[in-house]
């Protein structure tokens, strides 16, 4: 049975890019497992549960899911887990992951190990691809460098946060994303024209936003070889 890992932030992930990827994955009797840094219930970023920005529809399902689903109740450490148990590794995005999991130290590696090894998958979406600025290969250079990747872009964060880069909730954004990766060597676009964004550099694959969220997915499964390409 094909494993995959989802590492998912308890600063607050954006549910349907947790959710959609989740669901899609185990639709096709994917056995998943949910890791986050502490081991603690990941946090949901209550903005992606509100009906007048993602609907009702999803609203209701991305809460019903974080709250039900025992994969997301009861996660592991990501310190416990090792590139070499999974077939893929998902990294859900939302704004929470600039504080943990691209900070943290097992994420990276297990990009790293993931993307270096000979058959596993990286799947990255969106704040998420931050993480990618701060991973390095094994010979100390940025992981990202030379590598073709979409995420969430400036002109989409300056419409959140104020001139001061304050968040909604009172928090400071350290960072863009898309200036880190950019920074880091990669070759930036996130297809601004188009509806959804999803691009593929070897192992590894990214995602623009909760609306490519679906597509990223069933790339994924196409790359693994669980479904073939329509």
């Amino acid at each position: 049975m094909t494993s995959v890992l989802f590492v998912v932030s308890e600063e607050g992930y954006w549910g349907e890019e947790c959710v959609d990827p989740l669901e899609t994955l185990s639709e096709e009797d994917v056995d998943v497992t949910v890791a986050t840094p502490t081991g603690e219930k990941p946090v949901l970023d209550e903005r992606s549960v509100d009906p007048d920005s993602v609907g009702e529809e999803t609203a209701e399902r991305v809460r019903d899911v974080h709250e039900n689903d025992q994969r997301l109740q009861n996660p592991t450490q990501i310190a416990r887990t090792s590139a070499d148990m999974y077939d893929a590794v998902v990294f859900p995005g939302g704004h929470g992951t600039v504080w943990d999991i691209n900070q943290d130290r097992h994420a990276r590696r297990l990009l790293r190990n993931v993307v270096e090894g000979d058959d596993g998958k990286a799947l990255v979406i969106c704040h998420a691809v931050g993480l990618l600025a701060f991973a390095r290969d094994s010979d100390g250079e940025f992981l990202v460098d030379d590598r073709d990747v979409t995420g969430f872009p400036n002109e989409w964060e300056a419409d959140i946060v104020d001139e001061n880069d304050m968040m909604p909730d009172g928090r400071k954004l350290p960072y863009y994303v898309e200036d880190e990766v950019k920074a880091a060597g990669g070759n930036w676009d996130a297809e601004l024209d188009a509806d959804t964004s999803v691009r593929m550099d070897g192992d590894l694959l990214t995602g623009r936003g909760p609306e490519s969220s679906h597509d990223a997915a069933v790339t994924l499964l196409e790359a693994l070889g669980v479904q073939t390409p329509a």
